[in-house]
């Protein structure tokens, strides 16, 4: 089981992480939407693993877009490797 606030840090920096693609002016708008509505998933006041699953589903459903620049992908994939290191360790 992981500490809160080692899940908070996990956090903050998977919210860095989503800020980075969302000034991306290379990535899609559709996968920014889905990128903005996860970072708000995550800032809500919901219990961890609720505020976890939510920005994966809205992440999950881009991550293989085809218009994603490389890089962007990498770093959606990295994003949803971190949210599902916090969704497995609860």
């Amino acid at each position: 089981m992981t500490d809160e606030n080692d899940v908070a840090g996990m956090i903050t920096e998977i919210t860095k992480r989503m800020e980075m693609l969302l000034n991306d002016s290379s990535v899609p708008k559709n996968v920014r939407t889905a990128i903005n509505e996860a970072k708000m998933h995550l800032d809500s006041k919901e219990d961890n693993i609720i505020k976890v699953s939510s920005a994966i589903y809205s992440i999950d459903s881009i991550s293989n877009d085809i218009n994603l620049p490389s890089q962007a992908r990498t770093a959606v994939w990295g994003i949803l490797s971190m949210l599902e290191a916090i969704k497995t360790s609860n």
